[in-house]
This record gives structure tokens, sequence and C-alpha cells, in this order.
């Protein structure tokens, strides 16, 4: 009997070139497409039309001439554009909106499940106990030719029957014939079976690198379990074909569509998939703008020319912020901490979690990138971690003086009120990640923070009061995009089980429409072309059911009807 991985299959070269004539096919086919639908002069009317400008007006009529926006006034002062031929279109009572922005993701990490097993327990998705996700692997090891990676992606721990994490000896009842890995919901931890941890060079005796951390079992082999660090690691061995990232992406661009993103952001991003992601955007197979955040390696390699990246259109892809990792995940016990965790991991009630970048090296790195000139987004969801990056900045900032350097801590979700205090002072922007508290906040109340401290992460009305420009974020793949869940979350700031996760914190619903719009577009340097609708601005737009400001307690019910980018319908919802 054949094993599909033997010469009876199917090689990874003669799948590469599949994919290579897929690609010429999709690029041609998108061509003609792109080239079938240019935008003419188009006026829309009947309905509420939030502009989110410097006043927040809502108008009645807005003109779009090409991919750009040339009118926006009451439907007497837009009377021309009906009497001249424009195509109109009637609201009915709809609200039309900027496209939304993502302000931190890892596009395209939504398809991933396109390659990826889905792991997800409810409400992401199903899985209940361990032995579900074996057998959803073994399906996939059955696949799989022999000595490929299978990987899984989103299992949660504290979700699972077992409350624990899956070791190495779970992954090995999948199969001995293949590595393995599964990624935590956190995307901050791993599990791998033993031909994985064989295939990173991983024993009892592999110390532990810096920023990460190795677990082991009570004899003191590993247990499978990786922390932090190691992650990438793992990225550098499992790495979708070109027919699986083109999957990926395509998936990816319709998902964000149908919710309503015309921007999206891909954090931490390796010279390969910058390169991947500008050719697929060029050629109109991804057909969403986007925002790319380097790594600092790839920071680095552009900064003394080894490496070079060029976007051959601004409009569509820009290299934004260098992206560093200060700590991990709360719901992983890897974020750092100034006091322990509300129920600890371990035996050790003092635990605190860790830094990812030890604090010496995390300043050495952002005077660098601050002093190169470049806008440093830093990864900090404990307050510990928020200290260490705050003093970064504060610290480059006064060994070279910048102007409207637009500095993000990314997360931000245990900042304290003597944290926000100090950046606003610097200038900072904190990008929220408002949706732990609809997906997380219980476990958060009753495991992680206790209710003290869950009542207040992401304290984006605390941000708002000290005059904080700030933006609010899913993270996907973390979770789904879903924008108008993201603006219902910070509004309502409900969890799943619907108990309330900090009133105080709440802030209205124009407040969190902005932080997914103009201030998302200020925090990537875009407010001139994007974010608003203003004449001038690009004609990245979105029409919704209702006007979210009708009912702030139901803006999770809103439906997206259309998405419009550069003055193209690129997405309309069924009937």
């Amino acid at each position: 009997m054949e094993h599909p991985g033997d010469n009876g299959g199917m090689s990874r070269a003669k799948r590469a070139r599949i994919g290579l004539v897929l690609l010429a096919v999709l690029v041609l086919i998108s061509l003609v497409w792109f080239l079938a639908r240019r935008p003419g002069r188009t006026l829309y009317v009947g309905g509420p039309i939030l502009t989110m400008d410097a006043s927040n007006r809502v108008v009645e009529a807005l003109g779009v001439n090409g991919t750009r926006i040339a009118a926006v006034g009451s439907e007497a002062e837009l009377r021309e554009w009906r009497e001249n031929g424009a195509r109109v279109v009637d609201l009915g009572g709809r609200a039309l909106l900027p496209g939304f922005i993502d302000a931190h993701g890892h596009f395209p990490g939504a398809g991933i499940f396109e390659v990826f097993v889905d792991l997800n327990s409810p409400p992401l998705g199903s899985v209940l106990d361990i032995e579900e996700i074996v057998e959803r692997l073994r399906d996939k090891a059955a696949d799989t030719p022999r000595g490929e990676w299978v990987a899984g992606m989103g299992y949660d721990d504290t979700l699972l029957a077992e409350r624990r994490h899956p070791t190495r000896n779970d992954l090995d009842r999948v199969s001995s014939e293949h590595p393995i890995v599964i990624s935590h919901i956190s995307a901050h931890l791993a599990v791998l079976n033993s031909m994985a941890l064989e295939r990173l060079g991983i024993d009892r005796s592999t110390p532990n690198p810096e920023g990460g951390r190795i677990r082991h079992d009570p004899s003191g082999e590993p247990d499978g379990l990786l922390e932090e660090s190691l992650m990438e690691s793992i990225a550098s061995h499992v790495r979708p074909s070109l027919l699986e990232f083109l999957k990926i992406a395509r998936r990816a661009s319709a998902l964000y569509l149908e919710a309503g993103v015309t921007t999206a952001q891909s954090g931490y991003t390796s010279d390969e998939l910058m390169r991947g992601l500008s050719l697929l955007s060029c050629i109109g197979v991804i057909p969403i703008r986007l925002v790319l955040w380097p790594s600092g390696e790839v920071a680095d390699a552009l900064l003394d020319g080894s490496s070079e990246f060029r976007s051959p259109n601004p409009l569509w892809v820009r290299r934004g912020a260098v992206k560093l990792i200060a700590d991990g995940s709360i719901q992983g016990y890897t974020a750092y901490l100034s006091r322990p965790y509300h129920v600890p991991p371990g035996d050790d009630p003092s635990y605190r979690g860790y830094p990812r970048i030890p604090r010496q090296e995390l300043m050495s790195q952002v005077m660098h990138y601050h002093a190169s000139g470049l806008q440093v987004a830093v990864h900090g969801n404990g307050d510990a971690a928020i200290d260490d990056i705050l003093d970064a900045f504060e610290a480059a900032q006064r060994a070279h003086p910048r102007e409207d350097t637009r500095h993000v801590i990314v997360h931000a979700q245990m900042a304290r009120d003597d944290q926000l205090e100090r950046m606003s002072q610097l200038g900072i922007t904190p990008s929220f990640f408002s949706l732990h508290t609809y997906y997380w906040g219980d476990r958060h109340r009753e495991i992680f923070m206790g209710p003290k401290r869950a009542a207040r992460m992401s304290p984006a009305r605390s941000a708002a009061e000290r005059g904080l420009r700030f933006t609010i974020h899913a993270d996907s793949p973390v979770v789904p995009m879903e924008p108008l869940r993201l603006v219902w979350s910070a509004v309502n700031r409900r969890s799943v089980s619907g108990a309330s996760m900090g009133e105080r914190e709440r802030i209205d619903p124009m407040r969190a429409l902005r932080a997914v719009t103009i201030d998302a577009a200020y925090q990537h340097f875009e407010e001139a072309d994007k974010g608003s609708l203003e004449p001038g601005k690009l004609a990245d737009l979105v029409i919704l059911s209702a006007s979210p400001l009708d009912d702030p307690t139901r803006i999770d019910r809103i439906r997206v009807l259309e998405t419009i980018v550069g003055g193209r319908s690129l997405y309309r919802a069924e009937r």
C-alpha cells in the first residue's frame, strides 16, 4: 500500500508548479475584473451619513467622483449631482460610514483555517475536550504526506473539559509520522508532539531561550508546551505553500470585506510576508489596503540596507511602525504584571509572568528605532511591561527629541491611571484589545485578574478623560475580525455570559466608532486620506443596516450590507 508521502503521492515541487499556474490564472482574472470596475460619479442619499470629521457631523448626501470623495453636505447642496447624471444610491434609511480600519491584527491570519485545523471552543468554535482535538488532528494527518507538518490553532485550556493544556503525549496519539503543533488561542504558546520537538532540537537538556520557556513534566522531559519567543522557531518550520498562502489571503480578504474593513493591518511581519502581501495586493488578489508592521529583525535589515522594501503604491500597501513584543498574554499566564495573578499557575503564589524582552534590551531597541526616525509599536499587556515600555519611550525621546512620533502601546490591557497620564504626556497612542471584555471577561474576573483589575482592563474611558487619542482592535485571528462587535464591546463592556465588565470604562458609540475609523487612520499616519468622509479623501465606505448611534445595546446586531474600496463595491450582502 503506497503512503501519500511516497513516490505515488504529489511532491511539494509539483504542488508548487501547480500553485504558480493557478497564480498566473488568478492574476489575469483579477486584472480583467479590476479594469472592468472603474468607478464613476456616485451620489449617496436617503440615510444618515456619519462623517467622523472633527465635528462628528451626520449629513444627508455624499458625492464620489472616481476613487475619492468629492462633496459632502445636504441633499440640496448636492442637487447638481443628481441632475448631472450621477449614479444615485438611495440608502433607504441605512447608514453610510467610513470603511473600518484595523488598528492592529495579523492579516491574513483570519484565513488560516483554510489550512490549519480549527481547535476553538465555544463561542468561537465547537471543541470541548482534548479527545476532540486529537480526532480533528488525526483527520488532517490522514490527508497530509508523511513527514510534513500538521498544524492546528485556537485551543483554550480554560475551556476544555480537562482544564489543562494538551501535552506531547496527547499529540503523539495523533501520529508518529508527522510533526504536529497546535497554537494556543493567545498565539503566545504552542504544544508540539515528540517528532516536532525533535525537529526543533528540543530535549530535556535544552535551556530556556531569552524571552521564552520550555515546560517540563515531572520526569524532567519537555511536556510539549513552549512559550513566547519559541513561537518564532516554530513559525520558521510551519510555513504554508504558495497555493496555501493564496487560499489564506483570499479567505482573509473576503472576511474583512464582509466585516466592512477597508484597511487591514499586519503586525510583526517577516520580510517574506511583507513582499508576498505587497505582490498579492499589486496584482489585485488582495483588494483591501494594507499597513504592514515589520518585526525588529526586518526593520534592522531595512535600516542597514541588507533588505529593501518599497511599496509600488503606498495608498494600497504601506510600511508602518516597527513592532516589538515586551511581554505575553494574560490568558497564557505570560503577561508581565506588577502584582501576582489572581489564581496563579502552579505552586508559586507570587507568580507575575515575565518580560519577553529584558528591560535594558527593550530600552536599547526602542532607543535605536526612535533615533532612526521610525514609529515604534510595542506589545504590552501587563502593567509591569507597560512600565518598561513607557520608560523606554521616555528615555528615547529625552535622548533624541522628535515631534509627532505616534508611538503605540499595543493592547495596553492592564494600563493603570498613572500610566495613562504618562502616555498623554509622551504622546503615546494606546490601542486597546477591547474584545477581551467579551471573549475573556468572565475568566479574567474569576481566574486571571480578579474582579477589581478585570473591571478596568482596556480602560478606554480613563484614556479619553486624559485626552488620549486611542484605537481599539480585534487582534485577528486571535478573535474574528468583527468591528461592530468590537465597537459594541467598548460601549457596553459585557462578557459572553452577559456579565458587566466594568461600567466605569464604557465609552459612547461615537468615540468607539472614531477608534476604528479616523483615530485608527491617525495612528497609521493616514488621516489625510482615510478615516472620515471629507472631500479629497479616498472613497472607502461601508453601508450598514442601521446607524450605530440609534441603539447602543444592539450595535453587534447591525449587518454590513456593502463595502466600497476606492469607489468600487467589493462586497454586497445577500438580501
